[in-house]
């Protein structure tokens, strides 16, 4: 080869080999959160290119490409959005700083919490009662509302069944099952003493506690929502028995082998008879206290998304008791009621394509009373006493209940989305009063309302959201319609710390009991203001909350013949106060405990007061303290909790000239109560064991504390007595075996 073309070679060689050191870019820059810190290990690359880099703990990166003109540079890191920006690459270096946004992500997004406890298991972290919790708390004894008794917010009422929540009445708090209505949770009334909820605390999977502030999907509650989802499939087959000293229980649950739906059934019986024969009451029985409920379920997946669910509850008890007269000395006041109960839950879930998700459900409740009222002499005769010929009725109530809701949502981007729908509520109640001359009086009430509801929740960033909302309902009875606007809004201020604001205006109708009226009556209304702050961390919960409620167009009442009736609507009051909540299952290997706080100052003017006053089942001060310690060596759990509240304030009001009169009045002493529960498991860790036990031992107020709920008075104020526990304690031996499934896991991770 001549000289001249071997030096062309060359020539084109290092032409050839030359070119990408001529024409290489260097790219560099620093990339940044929306806060301004900076993103270590963010991936930098040139769109559709193998060239990038990563950066370092600085938010630094550089690299270099050889290509060239107008292209796209792309920041991806886990946990924040694919950021996209147009370059031009021309010269030798070209700096870009980017800005990269945090992913909405469910796991790490500020929650929306103000005013609300939640347990479930899309929000574990900050769950605070599942149904562990519900039957192992001491002073609970297996009941929902006794366990949410013991956090902030809710009083200690003990002579009245139902939820007491910052100043309102049991009545202000409704409760829902899969989103609709359920009427009487609660065994009948019975006067003086505190009746259970009707449901076990094991077929629901998620609640939630709204002590104020709740969604718009929610209504007809002016102070409180309790919101309870049931469970899904079961794990698998079983069976199930329970006994104890005081009745039985058997169930059984089938899981079809698709896993794809399950069907079950359970009943018990409960007769208090043993417990009254070794633990003396106040009340002479001559019919004990007796239960008989059932129930039966099934559950089908519909889709891989979709879920239908069914539950249906019946139950029938009966009891009868006599206790000395407060108006005639010598005398025995006899009280007998007999009620039969049945409910139906059905709802169905589907997601829908385009991200649009419907829930739909529809409940039934049926319900009767017959109450029977008398006076007796010592020789256990019925007598009729001039003056207190009203004490002898017979009282037969029938009440049909009906809910059925739709929602509708649809998600967007990140966790943003829409809920809209509509909501009906008939209800159907029948009574009829026969007096101690056999004269009958027959009385009804029949309502019709109608919802609309719509609510947003609006993810700006992981570390802030808003919700807003609104409710329309139209009263039939009362012919005219409300508008409650419904707000919230949360802010993470730091590793699992944040702070939220709600509010509301919420509306009720007048309580069914003061109905008829005689007159025109508006809807009830409170408007609620919240402001919480609250940090979960490492198995420990923390969270603060201030509130204020206005009541406005509360009920007053007067006789309307021999029937308290609402005449008016013209009552008002205020709620104010603040609480705490300290939950830790971190310091102390296998033990968990919760304390709480609250105080409360509320004062209003409804029913028959004269004026504005603190009522008589607000305590200005509450609190809690749950321990709970399992000893896996000797397989058993140690549960106890203390519950305080001080003296609520006692009234006796009586007509005197034109207008309602305080004739006495005063506070009663201080609530002290301290429960303890034993929770023996002998088959827990035994791979092989065919059966799951658990035995209970369960001591109420331990100490024997003298308690008073308040104070009842003669019919002309003339006496009062103490409102006190049917007894100082009470003591429940038990044991559930389930056959089927192994709940060692489930009993070690929650403390059981």
């Amino acid at each position: 080869m001549r000289r001249g073309n071997l030096n062309l070679l060359f020539t084109l060689v290092l032409v050839i080999t030359g070119l990408p050191v001529l024409s290489q870019v260097t790219i560099k820059g620093v990339i940044k959160d929306n806060k301004n810190n900076p993103v270590a290990g963010a991936s930098i690359s040139i769109k559709d290119s193998y060239d990038g880099t990563t950066s370092d703990s600085a938010g630094r990166y550089s690299f270099k490409t050889t290509e060239r003109g107008q292209q796209v540079l792309q920041v991806t890191s886990i946990g924040y959005k694919t950021a996209e920006q147009s370059i031009k690459l021309e010269g030798a270096t070209l700096t870009v700083d980017v800005v990269i946004r945090q992913e909405i992500s469910e796991l790490t997004a500020v929650v929306l919490s103000a005013g609300t406890f939640e347990a479930s298991d899309r929000k574990r972290a900050a769950a605070v009662l599942d149904p562990i919790d519900i039957v192992t708390t001491a002073s609970a004894n297996g009941d929902i509302t006794q366990a949410l008794k013991t956090l902030p917010g809710a009083q200690q009422v003990g002579e009245s069944e139902g939820l007491f929540v910052r100043g309102g009445t049991a009545a202000e708090t409704k409760t829902f099952i899969d989103g609709t209505l359920v009427n009487n949770f609660f065994f009948s009334s019975v006067p003086n003493i505190a009746q259970f909820g009707r449901f076990s605390p094991f077929i629901f999977k998620g609640t939630v506690f709204s002590t104020g502030g709740y969604s718009a999907l929610y209504g007809q509650a002016l102070s409180s929502a309790l919101i309870l989802e049931s469970i899904d499939l079961p794990e698998r087959t079983s069976a199930n028995l329970g006994l104890s000293v005081i009745g039985g229980s058997a169930g059984y649950q089938h899981l079809s082998k698709n896993n794809k739906s399950s069907f079950g059934a359970s009943y018990s019986y409960t007769n208090l008879a043993p417990a009254f024969a070794v633990i003396k009451q106040r009340q002479d029985y001559s019919t004990v206290p007796n239960y008989h409920n059932a129930d039966a379920n099934f559950r089908i997946k519909t889709s891989k998304t979709g879920f239908l669910k069914y539950y249906g509850y019946f139950s029938s008890n009966k009891l009868a008791f006599t206790v000395n007269s407060i108006d005639s000395l010598g005398y025995r006041d006899e009280f007998a009621i007999s009620n039969t109960n049945h409910f139906h839950n059905l709802s169905w879930r589907e997601n829908l394509p385009k991200k649009w998700r419907i829930n739909a459900g529809l409940s039934y409740t049926n319900n009767q009373d017959d109450i029977r009222s008398a006076m007796q002499n010592n020789a256990g005769n019925e007598v009729q006493l001039s003056g207190l010929e009203a004490k002898t009725f017979q009282l037969d109530n029938k009440g049909n209940y009906f809910n059925a809701k739709l929602v509708l949502e649809k998600r967007f981007k990140g966790l943003s989305g829409i809920r809209f729908g509509s909501e009906y509520n008939f209800s159907k109640d029948k009574s009829v009063y026969t007096a101690f001359n056999n004269q009958n009086y027959p009385g009804g009430l029949r309502e019709s309302i109608s919802s609309l509801f719509a609510e947003s929740d609006v993810y700006v960033t992981n570390d802030l959201a808003l919700k807003g909302g609104l409710r329309m309902e139209h009263s039939q009875y009362l012919g005219k319609f409300n508008l409650a606007p419904r707000a919230s809004l949360a802010y993470k201020l730091g590793k699992g710390s944040q702070a939220s604001l709600a509010y509301g205006v919420f509306y009720q109708n007048p309580e069914r009991r003061y109905l008829p009226s005689p007159n025109d009556l508006s809807f009830m209304k409170a408007a609620h203001y919240i402001l919480q702050y609250q940090k979960v961390l490492n198995q420990q919960s923390f969270r603060a909350e201030v509130f204020y409620k206005k009541y406005h167009n509360l009920i007053k009442t007067d006789f309307v013949g021999f029937t308290e009736a609402a005449v008016s609507t013209n009552g008002f009051g205020d709620a104010k106060g603040i609480e705490f909540f300290w939950r830790d299952k971190k310091t102390i290997k296998n033990f968990d405990y919760w304390i709480t706080y609250s105080f409360l100052d509320t004062k209003r003017d409804f029913l028959n007061f004269p004026f504005a006053i603190t009522p008589n089942f607000a305590a200005k001060h509450n609190g809690s303290i749950v321990t709970k310690k399992f000893v896996q060596k000797i397989k058993t759990q140690f549960n106890m909790s203390y519950t305080y509240s001080s003296g609520r304030p006692y009234y006796n009001i009586s007509y005197e000239g034109n207008a309602y009169k305080f004739t006495d009045r005063g506070t009663i002493p201080d609530f002290h109560n301290v429960s303890f529960a034993l929770n023996y498991l002998p088959t827990i860790g035994k791979k092989d064991a065919k059966s799951f036990a658990v035995y209970v031992l369960q001591v109420s107020n331990i100490f024997n504390i003298k308690q008073t709920y308040g104070y009842q008075y003669s019919y002309n104020g003339m006496r009062k007595e103490p409102i006190l526990p049917t007894s100082r304690m009470f003591v429940y031996i038990g044991a559930f075996i389930s056959f089927g499934i192994d709940r060692t896991n489930e009993v070690i991770d929650n403390g059981l």
